[in-house]
């Protein structure tokens, strides 16, 4: 396990996440879609930490029938910095980490971390899309 640090672009919010890169996920929703959002998911709330910038941070929600999730972001300077939320058929509570926001992330270890593919589109984030050459 090794502790990541994050950050919005203003430095505004800054996190720490502690985690082993196993993997990561894009998500085929509309919001994922145009945010282009690459995240390294399903975390343990335990796992993250918020050191500074609760007051900056804006929250974009959307919930339906066993799942509530909220994109956090900086209102300063817009980057998307974290998610967390819970999928009932997902397994609960979790929070998901912006790659783009980890600072002292690796590029290789990202590059070799394979990519899982969720039907967020469909509201079905435990199967992949039919496509997924354009996440």
């Amino acid at each position: 396990m090794k502790t990541y640090h994050g950050s919005c672009h203003c430095g505004r919010v800054r996190f720490e996440v502690d985690l082993e890169l196993e993997r990561t996920s894009k998500c085929n929703c509309r919001f994922c879609w145009k945010q282009r959002n690459w995240n390294i998911p399903s975390l343990a709330p335990s796992q993250f930490r918020l050191v500074e910038g609760e007051a900056q941070l804006g929250d974009y929600a959307r919930s339906g029938e066993g799942f509530e999730l909220h994109h956090r972001f900086c209102r300063t300077c817009g980057t998307a910095t974290h998610g967390h939320g819970f999928i009932a058929q997902a397994g609960g509570a979790f929070v998901a980490v912006r790659v783009a926001a980890l600072d002292n992330l690796d590029l290789a270890d990202l590059l070799a971390a394979p990519v899982t593919y969720g039907d967020g589109l469909n509201d079905n984030w435990w199967e992949p899309p039919s496509e997924t050459r354009h996440l």
